[in-house]
């Protein structure tokens, strides 16, 4: 039987040993879990789980390998994944590389053959803190004591964020979408440009003069990592943007929008990932099956000082997915309607935000 070769160490003392995949090398990140039982190669390509070792909670991962057409960015920065069984031979026709092979490529570190259920059960019950992938030769107390000096980066948004301007158009755009970058996904890009947009993506600290000087008629807030707290330049946008256009937030960028407004944010437990998350919508009565990423919620509490309403509830905690301001021409959600990975309940949230300017195009011509 092969010998251990990588160790996982908890910030709450649990050691966890396994066999390497991907990058060889030691790194120290927030730990989360994903309970989605396929999607991995969107997960790990997803700029939202910026310095977050991953825990799939469905067993066996790497089967079908990763594909061309199926990144979210072509610069990976997840920090790490831990699976309990991978398959470094994949069966899949569209398969180009293996998972292992990838996270080599881009120096993500992976190790397999622990006891998930435990490790999940653990972040469940005690929360999401740090953790260290390290040689099993490391000792607990030397790996607590790394971990204890690990200073937590809060500049993760200008890591992934793109560094200059980029258009997306299918060639029957109607619309001209600014979007903020703060670590967007392709699929939401792609489902826009379904939609007949074209798709102007701007780094995330591009002024608001500036995004007002491409005459849009709609500005799209995107998902990224970290606190929204941390992400000053864009809730500033948003703050003088808001009212003037229709906009449309998803994730960070639904969080952001609560701080443009005055409301506050928190961080939660062990944050909600997977692709079947019970959302209600409160507007039609229905529940929505969703995919979701995130570690930070708006304070329920909060928005009652402000113009903002809740439009939707997470059915298992009860937390805010969903705002709107009529008023204001904007809306968002907490979770991820692009579903990549996911359920496709709730992509209609684009086709509203496509008739949000429509109705704003009447309306100036009228």
């Amino acid at each position: 039987m092969q010998e251990y070769n990588v160790k996982l160490i908890t910030e709450s003392g649990e050691e966890y040993y396994g066999y390497s995949f991907g990058a060889v090398k030691e790194c120290i990140t927030e730990i989360v879990f994903n309970t989605s039982p396929v999607g991995y190669q969107e997960i790990i390509s997803d700029p939202s789980y910026t310095n977050q070792t991953v825990v799939m909670a469905y067993p066996l991962i790497g089967n079908y390998g990763c594909a061309d057409d199926d990144y979210e960015r072509d610069n990976l920065t997840i920090g790490g994944l831990a699976v309990r069984d991978y398959n470094d031979s994949p069966s899949n026709f569209r398969s180009t590389a293996t998972l292992g092979e990838v996270m080599k490529k881009y120096g993500i570190p992976g190790i397999s053959g622990i006891d998930t259920r435990k490790l999940v059960r653990s972040i469940r019950d005690k929360g999401s803190g740090l953790a260290l992938i390290c040689s099993p030769d490391v000792t607990l107390e030397d790996g607590l004591k790394k971990i204890k000096e690990y200073i937590v980066p809060h500049n993760a948004v200008s890591e992934v964020s793109r560094k200059c301007e980029i258009k997306e158009d299918a060639g029957n755009a109607r619309f001209n979408v600014v979007a903020i970058d703060c670590g967007m996904k392709q699929s939401i890009v792609k489902r826009m440009t379904e939609k007949g947009c074209k798709v102007t993506v701007v780094p995330y600290n591009t002024p608001a003069e500036e995004i007002e000087k491409k005459h849009p008629d709609g500005i799209f807030i995107s998902n990224g990592p970290g606190d929204p707290t941390d992400v000053t330049e864009v809730i500033e946008t948003v703050r003088k943007l808001k009212g003037k256009y229709p906009i449309f937030g998803i994730c960070l960028g639904h969080q952001i929008i609560a701080l443009a407004y005055g409301a506050k944010t928190y961080k939660l437990k062990f944050g909600h990932r997977g692709g079947n998350h019970p959302v209600k919508n409160l507007k039609t009565g229905k529940t929505e099956i969703t995919s979701q990423n995130h570690s930070y919620a708006v304070d329920a509490e909060s928005l009652g000082k402000t113009p903002l309403s809740i439009t939707h509830i997470n059915l298992l905690d009860g937390t805010v997915e969903g705002m709107e301001c009529e008023k204001d021409r904007i809306f968002s959600v907490q979770y991820h309607p692009e579903s990549a990975p996911g359920p496709e309940d709730s992509t209609y949230l684009f086709d509203r935000f496509v008739r949000l300017m429509e109705d704003t195009e009447n309306a100036e011509e009228n």
